[in-house]
């Protein structure tokens, strides 16, 4: 075990299973990561905007304040506000008041935005593809609760 990584990292061995393990899991990433970030490109967002506006289509058509958005990105962004506001400079967010609390500003997936993601969708949907033809259902299942328990305890 550990060959395609240490030829991957021209690496002969590793300092115990856990550091194997760590390097295994960001060389998954970046290349999963890649994988998305071209299709973003491709459809000219970025990863970050594409995570929001998937985040908006789940709670479309009702929005969610800034904070919300926030709490549910996938990669902590350091500036939402700036995400959104690029997002709706190109058509696929606006911003309007909440109904319950006129002080709250809710974001809003467009017309024009959830047409973009349906764009992007067979291309994610090929990601998604090369994830299912490496590995089996249970062993998705069982990546995914190894991975939790990574990270469970510490949100």
């Amino acid at each position: 075990m550990g060959e395609p990584l240490k030829q991957r990292l021209k690496q002969t061995a590793f300092e115990s299973p856990f550091h194997e393990a760590m390097l295994n899991l960001m060389v998954a990433t970046a290349h999963l990561r890649d994988r998305i970030d071209a299709v973003c490109e491709l459809h000219q967002i970025t990863t970050a905007q594409y995570n929001v506006l998937r985040i908006l289509r789940g709670a479309h058509p009702a929005g969610y304040p800034r904070c919300e958005i926030a709490q549910r990105m996938i990669e902590r962004a350091p500036d939402v506000t700036r995400l959104i506001d690029r997002l709706e400079e190109q058509g696929l967010a606006e911003r309007g008041r909440s109904d319950e609390d006129r002080r709250l500003s809710v974001t809003r997936i467009t017309p024009s935005g959830l047409a973009l993601l349906g764009r992007m969708q067979p291309d994610v949907d090929a990601v998604h593809e090369t994830l299912a033809a490496k590995l089996t259902p249970d062993q998705a299942r069982e990546l995914s609760r190894l991975c939790e328990s990574l990270y469970e305890h510490d949100a």
